[in-house]
């Protein structure tokens, strides 16, 4: 990812939309990957994301001039939004999947996706918010660090750590690496 235009960020900060429009724009589809996979229901994850860009837009002034991408400080932005999301669901007590039976399964047996799906779901937020920027939004570690508020090799062996404790958790015997 280009490092972001410095007069654009100026112009943001005295409050040009079209300016923060131009910086963020780019953003805004990883950025719904994110809050997706995190949310894993459409509606939720584009407020998400709409709050989350109002928050960067209350915000932009702290941008450090010397960034070498806005990516990750919008993600993290982003990842906050989710957790609060997911924290307030005082209505997601019972759930509709819940209520209604489970569907019959599919003639190709999806049953290991639905069991890494699940998994993944009762991950911590931090692990969860790992996987999916390194695996779906294909972050490099770098950014994946960032967001996370960690240096590149804590990420990476968290990453290595967790990666294990799945396959445990799965039944997988195989190493990928």
């Amino acid at each position: 990812m280009r490092a972001p235009d410095q007069t654009l960020i100026q112009r943001a900060r005295a409050g040009d939309p079209a300016a923060f429009q131009a910086l963020f724009a780019p953003l805004v589809q990883p950025a719904y990957l994110l809050a997706f996979g995190m949310l894993r229901q459409r509606e939720a994850a584009e407020d998400a994301v709409q709050e989350a860009t109002f928050r960067a837009w209350r915000k932009i002034r702290q941008v450090r001039e010397d960034t070498p991408s806005l990516r990750p400080w919008f993600l993290t932005i982003v990842a906050n939004e989710c957790r609060t999301v997911r924290r307030g669901r005082w209505w997601g007590v019972i759930r509709l999947a819940d209520v209604l039976p489970a569907p019959a399964p599919a003639a190709d047996d999806g049953g290991a996706a639905a069991d890494l799906r699940r998994t993944v779901e009762r991950l911590r937020h931090r692990d969860r918010l790992l996987l999916h920027l390194h695996y779906w939004l294909d972050l490099p570690l770098e950014e994946v660090a960032a967001v996370l508020g960690t240096t590149p090799g804590a990420a990476k062996a968290r990453r290595h750590r967790l990666l294990r404790r799945l396959r445990l958790d799965l039944g997988t015997e195989e190493v990928a690496r």
